[in-house]
């Protein structure tokens, strides 16, 4: 593998990316086609499923130049029926020459099959040295595949002494304006925006994403309110679906008035699944049973500590404002409530740990320690 494969590898990574927030089921993929010559004679990416992979975009633009071609390709061909034909066939069929995969598919239907077919049928195939990158690039496809749940981002803004909100419960606005702009961006990035009970109740929060309709793309995240109480206004905003398809994970419960509260939800078309027990953990399995690779956290501290604990986050980003606003006891509101830890030799100490200004505000993006994942 040379340096300029891993340029035309880089290339593909930029390909994929259009296609963030739009792709679920579906991973993210880029693919270049190279010339006999070194030309660069064809390029696509997996824009949302069931349309065409990336390799089919990048072998039609090439057309006959494919023939004899170098092909690099963010992830491994797919190998399977599935909305689409496999991607190996329609490149063993154009006879390239060879292939440059960015890393092995985790989907057990393909997962080392398309590389196998290319090599059977005497294509070439060399791995990339920017495997990390495309794991990377593909974190809740990955996840999803080999966890069974979604890859989870924790959102929130906080003060400089570290309140989430004033003692009457007010939030807006804590951040700035770049820094609400940048979390819009955010979240046309992700497949779910999930909060919990308190957060509806308090905020009465729509969770758009305000970004133009080109930037934005046809598919929007889907907005999920988990809570076990169900003591929830039916006329918030979260449940008007005109504004977003929404999701309410809620416990289980015998109170005929809470019957006929679900009842009347799904009547307005909101999707509900009631659980016997319901737990951060089984709801994230039940996203990825519906597609979910990325999930946005943007609830309140209770809920946040739990999905902490349950390694239901990954990432997160917190915005810190140059603001103070006090409060007493008990009014807790901090990012994460509840029963904390005691010593702080054993707090939960952050990794990958990234520091930007946005406007006024800090912007603090770690990783959660393995142990907690």
């Amino acid at each position: 593998v040379s340096d300029k494969d891993n340029i035309y590898m880089r290339r593909c990574l930029e390909l994929a990316r259009r296609g963030a927030g739009q792709t679920r089921p579906n991973p993210m993929v880029g693919c270049v086609v190279v010339s006999k010559e070194g030309q660069v004679v064809g390029e696509g990416f997996h824009p949302r499923a069931g349309e065409p992979h990336a390799e089919i975009f990048a072998l039609r633009q090439a057309g006959s130049h494919a023939e004899g071609s170098t092909v690099y390709v963010s992830l491994e061909p797919c190998n399977h029926y599935g909305r689409t034909p496999p991607c190996s066939m329609a490149l063993q069929k154009v006879a390239v020459a060879r292939v440059v995969v960015g890393m092995v598919d985790p989907d057990p239907r393909t997962r080392g099959d398309g590389i196998a077919f290319l090599r059977r049928h005497g294509i070439r195939v060399d791995m990339s040295e920017l495997e990390l990158e495309c794991r990377k690039l593909n974190e809740g496809f990955c996840r999803v595949k080999e966890f069974g749940r979604p890859y989870g981002t924790w959102k929130y803004a906080m003060t400089l002494d570290g309140k989430i909100a004033t003692d009457s419960g007010n939030s807006r606005w804590i951040s700035s304006t770049s820094s609400r702009e940048w979390v819009h961006d955010l979240r046309s990035k992700s497949d779910a925006i999930i909060i919990g009970g308190n957060t509806v109740r308090r905020d009465n929060p729509t969770l758009n994403v305000r970004l133009d309709a080109k930037a934005l793309g046809a598919l929007r995240p889907l907005r999920v309110v988990m809570s076990r109480s169900l003591d929830l206004n039916e006329n918030s905003r979260i449940f008007d679906v005109a504004l977003g398809e929404t999701v309410l994970l809620a416990q289980r419960n015998d109170d005929p008035r809470k019957h006929a509260k679900v009842a009347n939800l799904r009547g307005r078309g909101v999707e509900v699944e009631e659980f016997e027990t319901l737990e951060p953990r089984l709801g994230m399995e039940y996203l990825a049973s519906r597609g979910v690779m990325n999930v946005l956290w943007e609830c309140g501290g209770r809920l946040s500590a739990e999905a902490v604990r349950q390694g239901c986050i990954q990432r997160l980003h917190a915005f810190v404002s140059p603001k103070l606003v006090g409060g007493d006891p008990p009014h807790v509101n901090t990012p994460m409530n509840g029963v904390g830890i005691l010593e702080m030799s054993h707090a939960i100490s952050l990794k990958n740990v990234e520091i930007d200004r946005l406007g006024p505000d800090l912007l603090i993006s770690a990783d959660l320690p393995d142990e907690l994942c």
